[in-house]
């Protein structure tokens, strides 16, 4: 996958979990799988394509 196309998934998914979060609230079941999804998807684009040295 690309990193544009990452980040565009990455957008999406935002913009679906805050619609959730209206509609449902932020304690839903729901809400909470979403965010998983958008955490998932933060995490791949973390672990592809930033660098970041921890020592």
């Amino acid at each position: 996958m690309l990193k544009q196309e990452l980040l565009e998934l990455i957008e999406e998914k935002r913009v679906e979990l805050f619609q959730v979060v209206l509609k449902n609230g932020l304690s839903s079941h729901i809400t909470v799988e979403h965010s998983q999804e958008l955490d998932r998807l933060l995490n791949l684009y973390n672990t592809k394509f930033l660098k970041a040295d921890v020592t």
